[in-house]
């Protein structure tokens, strides 16, 4: 895995993107803007079981798979939870593990997660990780997977629109089986009309901290 450290700043230990000038999560609380915006906007853990795939947009520092794999085990899960991130840029293990220091709540199953960073593939008793580099216009048409959950985590739109493109979007409706969910925490109204156009029922919903909206997304279950 490359390394990306000419493109970080540190602002009180939260890494920011100087290619996006965009912080890679919450200036307040990152952790617990995952568990509102990806976990509870994904309906989870009431929709795990075995088998359980996840997809994500923008890897980052790594800090949604922490959360999500958390969430499994507290959750008292049984079987594997797979889980697939596209990502153009990936941070260097030293950076994901300094930018996830940050979270002491996690610290056990960081350090326990350390040793496998920078691998695009790994595998746990529990959990089957893979990351897919490279522009995700590119890869996701290419992926052959499905979805139950995907986690739509880019930079902003405003400063990282590729990743938000409509075409894009209805790739990660393609890439969900019926019944299946997305959520984000940007409301912008492209993206909702972009989700909304490839098929999905859109809700706009409450926001973590200060963001007063979000974005949550359904492929409806076939009928009967």
């Amino acid at each position: 895995m490359p390394d990306q450290s000419s493109d970080l700043d540190w602002r009180d230990e939260i890494p920011v993107s100087t290619r996006f000038d965009d912080p890679y999560y919450s200036l307040e609380n990152g952790l617990a803007e995952t568990a509102h915006v990806f976990l509870s906007g994904n309906g989870l853990p009431d929709r795990f079981r075995d088998g359980f795939r996840i997809a994500e947009l923008g890897f980052g520092t790594g800090l949604n798979l922490l959360a999500a794999l958390r969430l499994w085990r507290a959750s008292g899960q049984t079987g594997v939870l797979h889980f697939t991130t596209f990502e153009a840029f990936p941070l260097s293990p030293a950076e994901m593990t300094r930018a996830q220091a940050r979270f002491p709540e996690i610290a056990d199953l960081a350090g326990a997660l350390a040793p496998h960073w920078g691998q695009a593939r790994f595998d746990l008793p529990d959990l089957h990780f893979e990351m897919i580099q490279g522009d995700a216009r590119e890869t996701l048409p290419l992926w052959d997977g499905l979805a139950d959950a995907w986690f739509l985590d880019g930079f902003s739109p405003a400063k990282n629109p590729e990743l938000w493109d409509a075409d894009l979007l209805a790739e990660v409706a393609r890439h969900m089986p019926p019944g299946a969910t997305a959520a984000t925490y940007t409301a912008a109204g492209h993206v909702r009309r972009a989700l909304a156009a490839a098929g999905l029922e859109v809700t706009r919903v409450a926001g973590y901290g200060r963001k007063r909206h979000m974005t949550t997304a359904l492929k409806p279950p076939i009928p009967g």
